[in-house]
This record gives structure tokens, C-alpha cells and sequence, in this order.
């Protein structure tokens, strides 16, 4: 069984730093893809950042870059978000994502963890 499990989610003041973690069970990690999407009431959950299964490639959302950085260390099958100089466009719930390419695309989803910035 398949589980990503967010924690780290929190209220924050403007300007402030968060940092969310993921736990992978149930996939060969370093065989993943990782990465964090959000969603905001009414909204389709948007990709935030994204780590390739070796590491060597991330891709950022343009909002968020120079502002958050993703890191994974496949020995501790975790994945985390560093988001700094936090505003309120960032509220959201945050999800955890893992992608496997295979003879067909293999996707997992965490539950989510709820990012509030706000004064």
C-alpha cells in the first residue's frame, strides 16, 4: 500500500518560513519523481515544485521561485519543501506527489497539509 504523508503545514505570518516533509511508504523511492502541488478553494491543485527520481533536474512554479526550495533524501524516503518570504498567495493546502514512469505513469497523492499565511 501506497502512502505519502505530509506534515509541517501551519499558520505563518507574512515574510515567514515553513518547512513541509514528506514520507514515502509502499514505492522504491529513488525510482520517483517528487514533488509538491497545491490548491486553494476553487481552484485546480497547481504544481509547485518538482524533483526528478535522480535529483538533477527541479522544476518551480514561477510564483515561487527564489522563494522555496524542494530537497529529498532517498535514504529516509522524504521529500521537503522549504518555503521562505511566505504571502498570502501561498495559502493553500499543500500535497505530496510521487510519479514512476514505467510501461504507463504510475501517480500517488498524500492527503495534504494546510498552509495558512496570514497576519
Amino acid at each position: 500500500q501506497v502512502q505519502l504523508v505530509e506534515s509541517g503545514g501551519a499558520l505563518v505570518h507574512p515574510g515567514g518560513s515553513l518547512r513541509l516533509s514528506c514520507v514515502a511508504s509502499g514505492i522504491v523511492f529513488s525510482a520517483h519523481d517528487m514533488g509538491w502541488y497545491r490548491q486553494t478553494p476553487g481552484k485546480e491543485r497547481g504544481l509547485v515544485a518538482l524533483m526528478t527520481s535522480a535529483g538533477n533536474s527541479t522544476i518551480y512554479t514561477d510564483s515561487v521561485k527564489g522563494r522555496f526550495t524542494i530537497f529529498r533524501d532517498n535514504a529516509k524516503n522524504t521529500v521537503a519543501l522549504q518555503m521562505d518570504s511566505l504571502n498570502s498567495e501561498d495559502t493553500a493546502v499543500y500535497y505530496c506527489y510521487a510519479r514512476h514512469f514505467g510501461y504507463r505513469i504510475l501517480e500517488y497523492w498524500g492527503r495534504g497539509t494546510q498552509v495558512t499565511v496570514s497576519s
